[in-house]
């Protein structure tokens, strides 16, 4: 690993990658934290030229499958990553409603305090190994990976029934929340 991180050699190419929030910690239980990833890829897409090809968000993940029309997709991935986790850690501070706020922030300052790139939290993992989706069996597999993540961890019997995904678009039964360039 490079002092920045996993990178993405082949800018036109289209990558698997994973984002884990520190110590797996379960934030996106909850709409507004969820609402803050879907806008952020939206941003991406519309201002960016960010492709998703294919993802989908788990309770303490996300899966993409993405290339870029215009820019290199680390910067756009780098951005993201940055902006998101000031948006949720904010969102999460500001959430008079949220149970878990006191023991999340302490998990993400802990982990920002470990991480010399950091000046106050840490939110995302550091090792998201993007992979380079160099077949179309390849490709498959890690859409069928992504879109059977819900179904795997028991909360929906079929992919497409799974809101935070892009299994519905690909299964035919309607559009997911966010547009889909299919590969």
């Amino acid at each position: 690993m490079s002092a920045g991180g996993y990178k993405i050699r082949n800018q036109e190419g289209i990558h698997f990658i994973t984002f884990a929030v520190v110590e797996w910690v379960d934030v996106f239980t909850r709409k507004a934290y969820c609402d803050i990833i879907l806008d952020s890829l939206r941003h991406c897409q519309q201002e960016r030229g960010l492709y998703i090809h294919g993802w989908c968000l788990m309770s303490n993940h996300l899966h993409l499958v993405v290339s870029a029309k215009n820019e290199d997709t680390s910067d756009i991935l780098r951005d993201f990553k940055k902006f998101t986790s000031k948006q949720i850690i904010k969102a999460i501070s500001e959430n008079k409603n949220e149970s878990r706020k006191e023991w999340m922030l302490q998990i993400f300052k802990t982990q920002g305090e470990k991480n010399s790139r950091n000046s106050i939290y840490q939110f995302w993992r550091q090792d998201n190994q993007p992979k380079e989706l160099f077949s179309v069996g390849f490709t498959w597999q890690k859409m069928n990976y992504i879109h059977n993540n819900p179904v795997e961890s028991g909360l929906v019997e079929k992919p497409e029934d799974y809101l935070y995904s892009s299994a519905r678009d690909y299964a035919g039964k309607g559009k997911g929340l966010l547009e889909i360039h299919p590969v």
